[in-house]
Protein backbone atom coordinates (compact mmCIF):
# COMPACT_ATOMS: atom_id res chain seq x y z
CA UNK A 1 0.00 0.00 0.00
CA UNK A 2 1.17 3.49 -0.77
CA UNK A 3 1.03 6.41 1.48
CA UNK A 4 -0.55 9.53 0.66
CA UNK A 5 -1.85 12.97 1.89
CA UNK A 6 -4.94 10.74 3.63
CA UNK A 7 -3.34 7.83 4.98
CA UNK A 8 -3.20 7.86 8.32
CA UNK A 9 -0.29 7.15 10.53
CA UNK A 10 -2.05 3.44 11.43
CA UNK A 11 -2.28 2.99 7.84
CA UNK A 12 1.01 3.82 6.95
CA UNK A 13 2.29 1.70 9.59
CA UNK A 14 0.00 -1.02 11.38
CA UNK A 15 2.39 -1.41 14.35
CA UNK A 16 2.36 2.36 15.61
CA UNK A 17 -0.17 1.83 17.48
CA UNK A 18 1.46 -0.79 19.42
CA UNK A 19 4.62 0.80 19.67
CA UNK A 20 2.62 3.77 21.38
CA UNK A 21 0.83 1.43 23.74
CA UNK A 22 3.57 -1.00 25.21
CA UNK A 23 6.80 1.00 24.56
CA UNK A 24 6.57 4.25 26.10
CA UNK A 25 8.84 5.77 28.43
CA UNK A 26 7.66 3.62 31.69
CA UNK A 27 5.57 1.37 30.07
CA UNK A 28 8.29 -1.31 29.20
CA UNK A 29 9.99 -1.46 32.26
CA UNK A 30 6.52 -1.26 34.14
CA UNK A 31 5.28 -4.70 31.89
CA UNK A 32 9.08 -6.21 32.06
CA UNK A 33 9.51 -5.71 35.73
CA UNK A 34 5.70 -7.81 36.15
CA UNK A 35 6.56 -10.66 33.61
CA UNK A 36 9.70 -10.87 35.48
CA UNK A 37 8.90 -10.81 38.75
CA UNK A 38 5.74 -11.59 39.32
CA UNK A 39 3.04 -9.99 41.68
CA UNK A 40 3.88 -6.49 42.74
CA UNK A 41 3.20 -3.51 45.31
CA UNK A 42 3.45 -0.32 44.65
CA UNK A 43 6.87 0.04 46.53
CA UNK A 44 8.28 -3.30 45.51
CA UNK A 45 7.53 -1.70 41.64
CA UNK A 46 9.26 1.50 42.22
CA UNK A 47 12.16 0.14 44.30
CA UNK A 48 12.67 -2.25 41.18
CA UNK A 49 12.47 0.05 38.64
CA UNK A 50 14.38 3.21 40.14
CA UNK A 51 14.21 6.39 38.90
CA UNK A 52 10.22 6.96 38.22
CA UNK A 53 8.23 9.15 40.00
CA UNK A 54 5.32 8.10 42.65
CA UNK A 55 3.06 10.61 40.52
CA UNK A 56 4.58 9.01 37.08
CA UNK A 57 4.52 5.43 38.13
CA UNK A 58 1.06 5.95 39.40
CA UNK A 59 -0.07 7.54 35.78
CA UNK A 60 1.44 4.54 33.99
CA UNK A 61 -0.19 1.90 36.09
CA UNK A 62 -3.79 3.66 36.04
CA UNK A 63 -3.28 3.51 32.03
CA UNK A 64 -1.79 0.30 32.02
CA UNK A 65 -5.28 -1.53 33.89
CA UNK A 66 -7.30 0.75 31.58
CA UNK A 67 -5.89 -1.29 28.85
CA UNK A 68 -5.99 -4.44 30.00
CA UNK A 69 -2.15 -5.07 30.50
CA UNK A 70 -2.37 -5.39 34.09
CA UNK A 71 -4.79 -6.22 37.00
CA UNK A 72 -4.87 -3.96 40.29
CA UNK A 73 -6.14 -5.94 43.15
CA UNK A 74 -7.34 -3.98 46.39
CA UNK A 75 -6.75 -5.73 49.85
CA UNK A 76 -9.06 -3.88 52.25
CA UNK A 77 -7.05 -4.77 55.51
CA UNK A 78 -5.36 -2.04 57.88
CA UNK A 79 -3.01 -0.80 55.82
CA UNK A 80 -4.70 -1.03 52.83
CA UNK A 81 -2.96 -3.18 50.52
CA UNK A 82 -2.54 -3.21 46.41
CA UNK A 83 -1.23 -5.61 44.39
CA UNK A 84 -0.34 -5.89 40.66
CA UNK A 85 -0.04 -7.95 38.57
CA UNK A 86 0.45 -8.75 34.42
CA UNK A 87 -2.42 -9.80 33.20
CA UNK A 88 -3.17 -12.53 30.24
CA UNK A 89 -3.32 -9.65 27.17
CA UNK A 90 -0.42 -8.13 29.09
CA UNK A 91 1.69 -11.77 29.35
CA UNK A 92 0.86 -11.99 25.58
CA UNK A 93 4.27 -9.87 25.07
CA UNK A 94 6.28 -11.83 26.79
CA UNK A 95 7.82 -13.57 23.50
CA UNK A 96 8.16 -9.85 21.63
CA UNK A 97 10.06 -8.86 25.21
CA UNK A 98 12.17 -11.84 24.51
CA UNK A 99 13.22 -11.60 21.05
CA UNK A 100 13.91 -7.85 21.82
CA UNK A 101 16.19 -8.72 24.83
CA UNK A 102 18.21 -10.63 22.65
CA UNK A 103 18.54 -8.70 19.74
CA UNK A 104 19.09 -5.78 22.35
CA UNK A 105 22.56 -8.17 23.59
CA UNK A 106 23.26 -9.10 20.23
CA UNK A 107 23.37 -6.24 18.47
CA UNK A 108 23.02 -3.03 21.22
CA UNK A 109 27.12 -2.94 20.75
CA UNK A 110 26.89 -2.57 17.33
CA UNK A 111 24.59 0.32 17.34
CA UNK A 112 27.37 1.66 19.56
CA UNK A 113 29.86 1.13 17.61
CA UNK A 114 28.06 2.71 14.28
CA UNK A 115 27.29 5.55 16.63
CA UNK A 116 30.93 6.09 17.77
CA UNK A 117 32.31 6.27 13.70
CA UNK A 118 29.44 8.01 13.17
CA UNK A 119 30.18 10.87 15.46
CA UNK A 120 33.98 10.31 14.59
CA UNK A 121 33.58 11.49 10.77
CA UNK A 122 34.66 14.49 9.72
Amino acid sequence: MRADASTTPEQACPIAPVVDLVFSRWTTPILWTLNEFGRQRFVELERRIGSITPKVLTQRLRQLERDGLLTRTYHAEVPPRVEYEISELGRSLAPLFATLADWSAENLPKVDEARSAYDSAP
